[in-house]
């Protein structure tokens, strides 16, 4: 009876070669004889010169890794020093009444946002009639509380966007709404306020963006606004 013995598999072959390292030093021809088709064209190179290739491309990938590192760290750095002056522009800031014009007005300035408004209720009695207090409805409390992280997407009628001066300007195509609380932005603790950032262009503000940032100024904004309360 003939026992039938699989023929042996290019994994087999993989399998062998890496369990016995010393097979080409032990058959150096081999090695040396060894040609492979380039990548870069339809010449055969050696398995020396494919794998200097390799390790060429490995490095460029790397390189370019690290180029993307740098850029965003550069970024995020700038970022950083924003929000560091816009900070410390509102603690100077000695008229609570001055607050939200002043948050306003840095995040425009600072973050090139094309328009942005705030509205502040359960204020204390000195501050009940200013600007800042004014056309936000019941239903635009109760969806700034519902609200557990800042929104992003499109101006799809929301009340708060008629908070916006458009001026000259366009119209808001995309929103950012940020809930303004005691806490952090997800806590459970009723919203205070709304912070709303507009944009003519539809794609600045997508549904799809990190809100990590957004939470981190709402944040900001709600302990500096805390003064009207």
């Amino acid at each position: 009876m003939t026992t039938h013995i699989p023929p042996i598999t290019e994994d087999d072959i993989a399998q062998f070669l890496t369990q016995t390292p010393g097979f080409f030093e032990r058959h150096a021809e081999v090695l040396a004889s060894v040609q492979i088709t380039s990548p870069h064209g339809a010449r055969a190179v050696s398995l020396q010169e494919r794998q200097a290739e390799m390790l060429r491309e490995k490095i460029k990938g790397l390189e370019l890794r690290i180029m993307e590192m740098v850029r965003h760290s550069h970024e995020n750095a700038a970022i950083a020093a924003k929000v560091h002056q816009w900070t410390g522009a509102l603690l100077q800031v000695r008229d609570p009444m001055d607050l939200p014009q002043a948050l306003v007005d840095g995040l425009q300035t600072l973050f090139d946002v094309p328009q942005a408004a705030v509205r502040v209720w359960g204020v204390a009695g000195p501050y009940i009639d200013a600007d800042f207090t004014q056309g936000a409805s019941e239903d635009s409390r109760a969806f700034a509380t519902s609200l557990t992280m800042p929104f992003c997407g499109p101006n799809l009628g929301f009340e708060p966007a008629a908070w916006l001066a458009h001026g000259d300007g366009e119209a808001a195509q995309s929103l950012a709404l940020l809930p303004l609380r005691e806490g952090t932005v997800d806590s459970a603790t009723p919203a205070f306020g709304l912070l709303v950032l507009g944009s003519p262009d539809p794609q600045r503000f997508d549904a799809t963006m990190g809100t990590e940032f957004l939470t981190r100024l709402a944040e900001l904004a709600s302990a500096a606004l805390m003064r009207l309360r």
